[in-house]
């Protein structure tokens, strides 16, 4: 029976991070991932927002690991190779009877220790986003915001943490946890395991674990988002992340640029029943384009491009839960994770794994690499640099997708890196191939023939996604 010191539960953006920085201290990890991919879930479908800290209750680990997590973000960064821009905030304020409202928010960011805040006037506010309401009459700034690309970001943990030691399983789906002699077996569909900790990061799935292995329940309702996403050339109506100040109409909707210079809008916010529902619906994407006009009167629906729905993980105690429970040593939760997830990843990455270390034993690998160099993106290297490429590497000269320049070689790399794309989907997420304003209308037979080459299977085989996905079928068994 295969062991190892700790099995995380989930490779999303906070499992891959907990398998990062568990990487200092020992390199006996294994991920297990149900879906075909790292960043499958939660992790690939929301705001690409990190939140400079003001929202959360003062006290609660919301608070702690948001501000943590914004404040590493610009190093880590540049560490690990991914898309960051550190563009600020604000929250709009549309009545001056809700401006103490928006006091709260600046006194709750002051307590939370969040730096810079600074509350704004109507015409502060217009002078530096010119395309925002003539309504607004305040707004909350918050200059340590930012945006990032989260894919790349979850796909960085993964790679980094590969690069030291730690082992993916993909398409293995966990279905019991045994604490057994002070650690743990667990029971995928393929095998049964040993290790001496589990960290759970299973997302809207996180409570089905927790409650395998602790008497102390905990319920996650899944939550949808829907949102709406434009073209590049539209990426630049406003700098800031334009947020909405709640009030009886609810709390709104964002608009921002992405880390990659999109525009996007959303999302809005439906309690639901099924674990897996991320379809998107026309009276709730006809809903967020109506209320994010409220914010920013021209946003340009001519320039969609696409709209997409992810999870978010609802806890019914409001806050995140991490850590063991009280009943189950050896058990560390990363459950209930919404927004602010995404900017708290690396904070409860770090988190949990001092946590392990003390519990295990662990202590500082002399070996470990904390860096990790990012995906060549040719066509925005300078000229000589990259003739320079493409004499080394033809394939990188020749571009597949055109909406966003993006080569063979490219592609390649992200097939080749650990853990690498499987499925067109895997290459999106590493390289952008079919992002753009075609939406992979017309690099996807190219891409493909690129992934069967690469991975050595027939086109038959390749899929968008998960098996089941495949994107040609042939009824002849003979051909």
């Amino acid at each position: 029976m295969e062991q190892y010191d700790v099995i995380v539960i989930g490779a999303g953006v906070i499992g891959c991070a907990a398998a990062r920085y568990l990487s200092r201290m020992t390199n006996s990890i294994l991920v297990l991932e149900k879906e075909e991919d790292v960043c499958s879930g939660t992790s690939k479908a929301n705001s690409g927002i990190v939140h400079a800290g003001f929202d959360a209750e003062p006290g609660t680990l919301k608070a702690a690991m948001n501000a943590e997590g914004c404040k590493m973000m610009p190093q880590l960064s540049q560490t690990l190779g991914f898309q960051f821009r550190q563009n600020g905030s604000l929250v709009l304020c549309f009545d001056a009877a809700q401006m103490p409202e928006l006091q709260k928010l600046y006194d709750r960011g002051i307590a939370n220790g969040i730096p810079q805040l600074k509350i704004l006037t109507g015409d502060e506010v217009r002078s530096m986003e010119p395309n925002v309401s003539g309504q607004v009459v305040a707004a909350l700034y918050a200059p340590t915001a930012g945006i990032v690309c989260p894919f790349s970001m979850t796909v960085a943990f993964a790679e980094n943490a590969a690069a030291n030691g730690a082992e993916f399983a993909f398409l293995e789906a966990v279905q019991e946890i045994c604490p057994q002699d002070g650690g743990f077996t667990v029971v995928t569909d393929k095998r049964t395991l040993k290790a001496r900790a589990v960290v759970n990061a299973a997302g809207v799935y996180a409570d089905v674990f927790h409650n395998m292995v602790s008497a102390e329940k905990i319920h996650i309702t899944p939550r949808r988002g829907e949102y709406v996403l434009m073209d590049r050339e539209v990426g630049d109506l406003v700098n800031c992340t334009v947020f909405q100040l709640p009030d009886k109409l609810g709390k709104g909707v964002l608009v921002t640029p992405t880390a990659h210079g999109n525009l996007l809008v959303g999302p809005n916010a439906q309690d639901l029943d099924d674990k897996d529902n991320t379809e998107i619906t026309a009276a709730g994407m006809e809903d967020i384009k109506a209320r994010a006009l409220r914010s920013v009167p021209n946003v340009p629906y001519n320039k969609t491009i696409t709209g997409f729905a992810g999870l978010r993980a609802h806890g019914d105690q409001g806050d995140f839960v991490l850590g063991e429970p009280k009943d189950c040593p050896s058990f560390f939760d990363a459950a209930c994770i919404e927004s602010p997830g995404l900017t708290s990843a690396p904070a409860i990455g770090a988190y949990l794994a001092r946590q392990i270390a003390d519990r295990l034993g662990l202590t500082e690998r002399q070996d470990f690499q904390a860096e990790r160099e990012g995906f060549t993106a040719i066509a925005k290297l300078p000229p000589e640099e990259r003739a320079k490429r493409i004499a080394e590497r033809p394939e990188y000269g020749n571009i597949v997708c055109r909406c966003e320049n993006i080569s063979e070689g490219e592609i390649m790399d992200a097939i080749r890196r650990s853990p690498g794309a499987k499925s067109l989907d895997g290459i999106k997420r590493r390289v952008r191939q079919g992002m753009g304003r075609c939406q992979a209308g017309f690099c996807t037979p190219k891409t493909m023939e690129i992934l069967a080459r690469e991975l050595s299977v027939p086109m038959t085989a390749v899929t968008k996604n998960r098996p089941g996905s495949e994107m040609v079928r042939c009824d002849d068994e003979t051909a």
